[in-house]
């Protein structure tokens, strides 16, 4: 199998035909073999019907059914795992994504790319609900996860085989894959693609997701930087904590000892007390998160590396 074509869907009955006939357009006219994999997230119309008459035509068509609506992440997920294609493109079937940008994605992965993400760099949404927020998030993800993207929200992508199997999304992670990628040292390209205005349905998405996606950006932080030496995080707060109410200490002891200042009703004792006592908290933290660490690697036989290639002479 040479594509193949991610899509989670949730409530997209009207949306279904219409992308599923630019599809196979578009993809008949690369020439490759493909199959299409539609992940349906529980939907509560008629969206999984449609796609069963669907399938009944076009053996090209895997329909994967989730037992309940268990988010967009967990689909695509669900979507990559039986995906059999050597590139596997995800995007969104509201229509949004346009079908005839996937040559590009094709011909940026044949240049060398590992990974090739769409811009919507002229967006057809609400500029105050969406767009500002949008942008605002991806200056703070390219900030945090040092991978300097226009577009994280954006679907459509295109991945290499061998990057996005050994990649495991959880949460709302969609959003990160370029980001948890890199950790891999996989190559990344972003091109601009179309973005259309929504036909049919509502958005899935809203401002509530803000606060979501910040706690998954704390995490994904973690893991880019510490998930194999998480003592160097905790220890480093452990030791700024402790030495900083080690000093209010002796600062306090030597105002005791040599100019007899009563320290019963001074507030700087507890906070020296409490600041020790977190920084050997933070520290006890730290050792047990290597102790997690290693446990979760060698239990798994999972390397803390990945091979690009090997060459090797006879």
């Amino acid at each position: 199998m040479d594509v193949s074509v991610v899509v989670p869907l949730l409530n997209e009955e009207k949306n279904i035909p219409i992308l599923y006939d630019e599809l196979t357009q578009t993809l008949q006219k690369t020439g490759l073999n493909y199959e299409i994999l539609f992940v349906d997230d529980g939907s509560s119309d008629c969206s999984l019907e449609i796609l069963e008459n669907l399938q009944q035509f076009d053996s090209r068509i895997c329909l994967i059914s989730l037992r309940k609506n268990f988010g967009q992440t967990a689909a695509m997920s669900a979507g990559f795992d039986m995906a059999n294609g050597d590139i596997i493109i995800a995007m969104d079937a509201d229509l949004q994504n346009d079908p005839a940008d996937i040559p590009m994605l094709l011909a940026k992965i044949n240049e060398g790319a590992d990974m090739v993400t769409g811009w919507r760099y002229n967006r057809q949404d609400p500029f105050f609900s969406r767009k500002l927020p949008s942008k605002i998030a991806n200056r703070i993800i390219s900030f945090a996860t040092g991978v300097h993207l226009h577009d994280y929200g954006c679907t459509l992508k295109a991945f290499r085989r061998e990057v996005i199997k050994t990649i495991k999304l959880y949460g709302e992670m969609h959003r990160f894959i370029p980001a948890i990628a890199s950790a891999m040292g996989v190559s990344i390209a972003e091109v601009k693609v179309n973005h259309r205005p929504r036909r049919f349905g509502t958005s899935k998405y809203g401002i509530s997701r803000t606060l979501r996606v910040i706690l998954d950006l704390i995490t994904v932080k973690f893991l880019l930087n510490y998930a194999t030496r998480p003592i160097h995080v905790f220890g480093t707060f452990g030791f700024v904590s402790g030495s900083l109410g080690g000093l209010l200490a002796i600062v306090l002891t030597v105002q005791r000892q040599l100019y007899g200042v009563p320290l019963s009703d001074r507030p700087l004792l507890l906070l020296a007390v409490l600041l020790i006592f977190v920084g050997v908290q933070f520290v006890t933290i730290g050792l047990v998160a290597e102790m997690l660490a290693r446990t979760y690697h060698e239990s798994q036989d999972k390397p803390t590396y990945y091979i690009r290639k090997i060459i090797r002479k006879d």
